[in-house]
């Protein structure tokens, strides 16, 4: 969903309300009604307070009846304490379905986020999507709260006043309410450029995040480089933005009920010039004077605070128009029926003539390989010749623009995605640990695993080796990022988490890069054992790791540039035989 124009902005408030009563907070309707019914006590209140104002005067003060002390007293003490307890019960409840409605839509913020490929992942970044579940959630979190009580509770408190104004004398009330008409130029002109500033400032706040983000990911080379006081500059600016934006739309929605202000006061001077003479002359009691002032000025409070809810709504606008646009977003990459889905019953990979670009940058051209089920396919080529793309392809998480690429000949499109990615384990050179227990990043979220499969795991995987040296041993603390281990470690960690995932298809990328001589030697022969019977395709740049690969395809520009063995390539005297003599002969 695009931000809707000004021209829209009716229908836009409207269908995003819509939408978020359809959504969440229609789960909570009969909490709403109670509360709503809460509300109408809690409002009908102050017009019943200052209609006892009028015997409280007539009978009381001027008739000086003794008897109508009790009765007034009670009546007003009562008022009070029926209205604390409506509205003490009513805030909980809104309280919590506010709390309640953000959380699940948090949730399911982040939900859709995840299934959304790589290709909208890659051209949006991590602080904008934090902003956006987090910061725009936490924005309207409070504000529907502020709108559905306030609106609720101030307009039944304010028809009451005007009720017992208008039953009181209508012309006064009429006069009091003169000024009234000319808010509506003004308001809806402040509402627009609220929105339009509030729409700015989410992006600005989704911008600090993003600078957040990457500083705290970034520390180490922000201090290497010397570069504390540039970010700190950079972030800096788009703080004051971010300052400047915010005291615009504050200010902006403090002017209504500024307007409001200078309409009631011009009311009360009109009723008082009209009515002063009318009580002067004993047409009307005090009494009913000071009911009727006290309606009006009763009613001061609830106007105010009903004109400050155009602009708290086109804050809650804005950041709901954002969530809503990612809500819409849908990904590139589906499912298809599931009458449609067909399951492999082998594993040979097969790439047939695969092209793929990203924007006008061509990655794969043409590619047509066979991978044999059970056998051991390395992929090996200069950086940007496709290798990483050959398995984001086969794993769907980006799609050809034409050719096919298929497991056991059915095309990865006709597979469920959950049952494709199902059919791999991968070890990549980027070894994403979450700052959960080495235990938990391993099992990943599962509960279905014995403890002797566990340890195997571990054990093959060398992961053995260096708990001992831990705090907790596998219950310590990985860190974020997997900081607290060193590279070759939080390597054979995710060693471990593939060798225990134990699918028919491994895809491993520079998998023992990050380890020492001694370490890639035993991990080597753990993933041969792995490997056996398995198929593997293999990614690598260290030639050594490939020796014994049943075929060795080489990639340049994202073609197949040559394909056979390790002694049948170096035969050929080509491109393989020059990227091995780079490596062993240091030409």
């Amino acid at each position: 969903m695009a931000h809707l124009e000004d021209s829209t902005a009716t229908t836009a408030k409207t269908g995003l309300f819509r939408r978020l009563w359809r959504e969440y907070l229609g789960a909570h309707k009969w909490w709403l009604v109670l509360a709503a019914l809460l509300m109408v006590v809690e409002g009908s209140t102050l017009g019943l307070l200052s209609y006892m104002l009028q015997p409280m005067f007539d009978e009381v003060f001027v008739a000086r009846r003794a008897e109508a002390i009790w009765f007034v007293a009670f009546g007003i003490f009562g008022l009070f304490a029926v209205r604390a307890f409506a509205g003490v019960t009513q805030r909980v409840i809104m309280t919590r379905i506010s709390y309640r409605a953000s959380t699940d839509l948090q949730i399911d913020l982040l939900a859709h986020t995840l299934s959304l490929d790589n290709a909208f992942h890659s051209k949006t970044s991590p602080g904008n999507l934090i902003e956006r579940v987090q910061g725009d959630v936490s924005s309207i979190q409070g504000l529907w709260g502020i709108l559905i009580t306030g609106a609720g509770r101030d307009a039944v408190a304010l028809v009451s006043l005007m009720v017992v104004a208008i039953s009181i004398d209508w012309k006064w009330t009429a006069v009091a309410i003169v000024g009234a008409p000319l808010l509506l130029l003004p308001s809806l002109a402040v509402q627009r450029y609220i929105r339009r500033k509030g729409v700015a400032v989410r992006e600005i706040a989704a911008h600090r995040t993003t600078r957040l983000d990457e500083i705290f990911h970034g520390v180490t080379p922000i201090k290497l480089n010397a570069m504390e006081s540039y970010q700190s500059a950079r972030f800096t600016e788009l703080s004051n933005k971010w300052v400047t934006g915010a005291v615009k739309i504050h200010g902006g929605t403090a002017v209504v009920p500024g307007l409001v202000d200078l309409a009631v006061g011009f009311g009360f001077f009109c009723v008082l010039i009209y009515g002063g003479p009318q009580i002067i002359a004993g047409e009307k009691t005090i009494g009913e004077f000071m009911s009727f002032f006290t309606a009006m000025s009763l009613a001061f409070q609830p106007m105010r605070r009903l004109g400050g809810l155009a602009g708290y709504w086109q804050i809650m606008q804005a950041s709901l128009e954002r969530i809503f646009e990612l809500f819409d977003t849908k990904p590139e990459i589906r499912d298809l029926a599931p009458a449609e889905a067909l399951a492999p019953d082998s594993t040979g990979v097969t790439f047939d003539a695969v092209s793929l670009s990203f924007g006008d940058m061509p990655v794969l051209h043409n590619l047509s390989f066979n991978a044999p089920m059970g056998k051991t396919t390395a992929l090996v080529g200069q950086s940007g010749s496709g290798k990483s793309t050959v398995f984001n392809t086969l794993t769907r998480l980006v799609d050809p623009q034409t050719g096919k690429v298929s497991v056991g000949g059915i095309d990865t499109q006709k597979i469920p995605l959950d049952a494709l990615r199902g059919l791999f384990s991968v070890v990549s050179q980027d070894a994403l640990l979450f700052d959960e227990t080495i235990r938990e990043n391993i099992l990943l979220g599962r509960t279905d695993v014995p403890d002797d499969r566990l340890f195997a795991a571990i054990e093959a995987a060398h992961v053995t080796d260096f708990l001992d040296q831990l705090p907790d041993g596998l219950d310590s603390l990985a860190g974020p990022r997997g900081s607290n281990l060193s590279g070759g470690q939080r390597q054979r960690v995710v060693i471990a988490r593939a060798l225990l995932r134990d699918t028919p298809i491994l895809l491993l990328d520079e998998a023992t890069s990050a380890l020492d001589a001694e370490s890639e030697h035993l991990v080597q022969q753990a993933l041969d054992r792995l490997s056996k019977g398995r198929t593997t395709l293999v990614i690598a740049h260290r030639l050594s790791t490939i020796r014994n690969a049943d075929q060795i395809i080489v990639l340049d520009k994202g073609q197949v540039a040559e394909k056979g063995t390790h002694e049948e390539l170096l035969a050929k005297d080509g491109i393989y035989t020059n990227l091995h003599r780079l490596q062993f002969d240091g030409v």
